[in-house]
């Protein structure tokens, strides 16, 4: 009986441990936050997972963060009253599934 209880659990929990690991990508890897850095190519082939984190590193002062939807990126538009993220490193963690 113990034994049936013991591989129960542990049926359960190989189950539940690899969907609640999470990821952190550093966004441009060693190039960073920056100009002129293609992330659409970043992005391709990257596997993006509700709890993953985009982590941005750039130098605090020379730019900054907004957190825009799909479009905005496209259109390199943030909504008026949109805040900047300017500490040099942050994170956004991905909260929903789906395009953003």
């Amino acid at each position: 009986m113990a034994a049936t209880k013991y591989n129960f659990i542990l049926a359960i929990a190989a189950i539940l441990v690899p969907s609640s690991l999470a990821t952190d990508f550093v966004v441009g890897d060693d190039k960073g936050w920056t100009i002129n850095f293609d992330y659409q190519a970043w992005a391709q082939g990257k596997d993006f997972h509700v709890g993953d984190k985009l982590v941005l590193k750039y130098s605090e002062g020379a730019h900054n963060v907004l957190r825009v939807n799909g479009t905005g990126f496209q259109e390199c538009a943030a909504p008026e009253g949109t805040e900047a993220l300017s500490s040099g490193k942050n994170e956004i963690i991905l909260a929903t599934p789906g395009r953003k």
